[in-house]
């Protein structure tokens, strides 16, 4: 039977304090805690799953409420999700909604988030995002971003730049938004790396591919791509997952099934052990 294998880690970094994003896949979210460990979650292939990073917008107040809202509207919203189409009106639904969350309330006030996800359907995978975080398609020909940035290009001599063009809320008063929509194949060969910028800030994608290339195992994989962005500085939160299609337990390190409940905690410690 074919399955979907979710493989997550987030971690707040080495330099903020508190940790802004926020997970979902299928049903289970994950909202500003740090995972003990690098989770796996296996789903039938066949129903509709998506699997989404909020970031929470750095220098506005409540980040982490802006991408907790986001990613536990899409939770709710995944089983319906059919298409480009659905995927557009939920997340302009989910921009809403963080604007409405902060109406008359000054402590939420311009609060916002990215988000980069995948719904993956029994014959396709959906690719969406709004914001500077990111989804790559990784195979044996190398790692490929498919999402798009809103982003400025960098200044010279930088590879990376803080300035984001769009995200779900983050302005005084409503602004729509205009998704990046992609539908890719499905294959039982590819990877597909969901994750904030605090792992691509960083890490070139030389560097992330290489990773990936060493680490087949998707357990081992999430646990040094982590490794590295601390080693790199771990300048902000980092929340990562891979994605993957298999027909068997044995071409995968898959050690959970999926539990709403089970794979995260919430109190664990600063530092994901290793696998």
């Amino acid at each position: 039977m074919a399955y979907i294998a979710v493989t997550a880690l987030s971690h707040a970094g080495l330099v903020r304090e508190t940790n802004e994003d926020s997970l979902v896949i299928g049903p289970w979210t994950l909202c500003g805690t740090v995972t003990l460990s690098p989770q796996t979650l296996v789903f039938p292939l066949g129903r509709p799953l998506v699997v989404a990073v909020a970031d929470g917008l750095g220098g506005q107040p409540a980040g982490e409420v802006a991408s907790a809202l986001v990613v536990r509207q899409l939770a709710s919203l995944g089983p319906s999700l059919e298409g480009a189409e659905s995927v557009g009106d939920a997340l302009s639904l989910c921009n809403g909604m963080v604007h409405s969350a902060a109406d008359g309330r000054p402590e939420l006030t311009s609060m916002g988030t990215t988000v980069a996800g995948a719904l993956v359907l029994a014959e396709s995978l959906l690719v969406f995002n709004v914001g500077d975080s990111r989804v790559y398609h990784s195979d044996r020909g190398g790692l490929r971003q498919v999402s798009v940035d809103d982003s400025p290009p960098p200044a010279p001599g930088r590879r990376t730049t803080s300035i984001v063009t769009q995200t779900l809320g983050g302005s005084r008063g409503y602004s729509a938004v205009t998704p990046h929509i992609a539908t890719l194949p499905l294959s039982g060969e590819d990877r597909y790396l969901l994750c904030s910028d605090g792992l691509t800030d960083p890490l070139p994608d030389e560097e992330i591919d290489g990773l990936l290339r060493t680490h087949d195992d998707d357990d081992k994989a999430a646990f040094a791509l982590w490794k590295a962005a601390i080693e790199a500085g771990g300048p902000d939160n980092i929340t990562l997952a891979l994605v993957r299609i298999g027909t068997s337990t044995g071409d995968t390190g898959i050690t959970e099934s999926a539990d709403p409940a089970g794979p995260a905690d919430p109190a664990g410690p600063a530092n994901p052990a290793g696998p």
